[in-house]
């Protein structure tokens, strides 16, 4: 008879549990037993271990063996768990000592020739085993260098499975390091300088990122709705080296292998209009996985043709606008995602987009029309920090020598910039950007601006709602940081206003 035990990770979204995984050889006609509420991906690891035992050369156990997966409650999925019951096994039989991985978490699946292979979710579950006081981790030798982004902890990586065995024996295994990938000087960011006229709907494109705001950009097709939103992500910060951990382990539950570098570009997400519910805020069967506004987690979610998604899809983003996070049910358990993601919407003004070309080009009817606006709900668009309509360029900007508008690079230095004054003045308190801060805070915390008179007459005209009086002043307070104020001021109001209801407000332009 023998007994031995290793560590393994269950993740209930970027939530991880330690499991100890046991093995027991005992008396008995030969019989292998997996317990501990294992789904069907993790039940048939029973087969795939048994036949990469035998061809790696090791033999198994010729009694009863008996696998638990403790605490017995927590259900568990995935294939991840393989080379922590193969070493439980290895060790229970007297192949290896019992207690060489004692103090390491294992994490890895394995093929029925022995090699040990890639799995999703990864680096949540070394993050999880360091905050849980491991600091051994023996993983996939094609995952050292995503494992090895979290400080802290000493990574193995294992190619097959006579390497774990080695490992368990205490002798050494090469250190495979992939070369870190450079950045390519060739993927140049599209330039702001390019657009030609808009000087409004840079000035709200500004705004937006500097203070993190939703966006919603309509107007006619080819005005260059897409154009502006695909030089947004220029404009942006880096993320700092926190934040692109916290982006890099959604992405690697999605099944994303990570480079052997943190990327600290915000990350830009834009699914077709056909997705489903599950794909654009998570779900699936079995456990829970990231959707699209996870995966833009920290940056962009751009829905072009916003008015063709599915209405429920859209009013699926009502609650993770607000929280930041998504929070999805499952019978046995909850999966939680971070989803602090900036929302931008394109539209046109009808199914044909041509409603409002001059010439009477529009071909579709007063009802189709109010149908199809009528697709964006009300508490969806109540959520979007500023509207901002789009006008066809006159001929004289599209044949004539238009002069050159700013690069991204000046605007984005101005952005950064104002991210630095909010950054300073939120310090401490847990917010990063003006969007971020509720309505309660930045009335109790923060100086009242001047010129709220203008909130309370857009209140009372009924054009403005309570949800609204808290997106006016967060525009503001963006707008008064661009402009390098310690408050705003009664233009700042005004200018807020304008970006929240899509009304002209060149006076704000700098």
């Amino acid at each position: 008879m023998g007994l031995a035990s290793t560590h393994s990770v269950a993740l209930a979204g970027l939530d991880g549990h330690i499991v100890e995984i046991e093995a027991f050889t005992g008396r008995g006609l030969p019989r292998t037993v997996l317990v501990g509420l294992p789904d069907a991906a993790l039940y048939e690891s029973r087969d795939r271990c048994r036949a990469a035992v035998a061809s790696s050369g090791f033999g198994w156990p010729d009694c009863a063996l008996t696998i638990n997966l403790l605490p017995a409650t927590l259900p568990k999925a995935g294939s991840h768990y393989d080379i922590g019951i193969v070493a439980a096994i290895l060790g229970a039989s007297g192949v290896a000592p019992p207690d060489g991985l004692a103090d390491a978490i294992l994490l890895g699946e394995l093929g029925l020739d022995g090699r040990v292979r890639p799995v999703r979710g990864l680096l949540p579950g070394v993050l999880a085993a360091k905050l849980h006081g491991f600091r051994r981790a023996v993983v996939p030798a094609a995952q050292v260098h995503e494992a090895r982004l979290v400080h802290g902890v000493d990574v193995i990586g294992v190619a097959t499975l006579a390497e774990l065995v080695d490992v368990m024996c205490g002798r050494a295994v090469p250190d495979r390091v992939l070369p870190t990938d450079e950045p390519s000087a060739s993927a140049a960011q599209p330039d702001l300088a390019e657009v030609v006229g808009h000087p409004e709907a840079k000035w709200a494109l500004e705004v937006a990122a500097a203070g993190r705001h939703h966006l919603f950009l309509h107007g006619a097709p080819g005005v260059g709705k897409t154009m502006l939103v695909e030089r947004l992500p220029g404009l942006l910060p880096d993320l700092t080296p926190t934040e692109a951990l916290e982006v890099a382990a959604v992405r690697s539950l999605a099944g994303v292998t990570e480079q052997a570098r943190l990327d600290l570009r915000p990350p830009y997400a834009d699914p077709h209009h056909s997705a489903s519910i599950p794909s654009l805020v998570g779900g699936g069967s079995g456990v829970a996985r990231p959707g699209a506004i996870s995966l833009a987690h920290r940056g962009i979610l751009f829905l072009d043709e916003a008015p063709e998604f599915r209405p429920k899809v859209l009013d699926a983003l009502r609650t993770p606008l607000e929280q930041g996070q998504i929070t999805i049910g499952r019978t046995l358990h909850q999966a939680c995602y971070p989803a602090r993601f900036q929302l931008v919407l394109a539209a046109n003004p009808c199914p044909c987009g041509h409603a409002e070309t001059p010439g009477g080009q529009c071909t579709c009817l007063p009802a189709r029309i109010r149908h199809y606006r009528d697709r964006l709900s009300g508490p969806i668009l109540d959520r979007i920090d500023i509207h901002q309509h789009l006008m066809p360029l006159a001929r004289s900007q599209l044949h004539g020598q238009a002069a050159t508008g700013e690069s991204s690079a000046v605007v984005a230095a101005r952005v950064a910039e104002a991210r630095d004054r909010q950054a300073r003045r939120y310090r401490g308190l847990g917010w990063l950007t003006n969007a971020e801060v509720p309505g309660p805070a930045m009335r109790s915390l923060l100086p009242l601006p001047r010129g709220l008179e203008l909130l309370d007459d857009a209140v009372r005209r009924g054009s403005l709602s309570s949800r609204g009086v808290d997106k006016c002043l967060r525009i503001a307070w963006t707008a008064a940081d661009l402009a390098g104020k310690d408050i705003p001021t009664r233009t700042e109001i005004r200018l807020a206003l304008a970006l929240r209801r899509g009304e002209p407000g060149l006076e704000g332009v700098a």
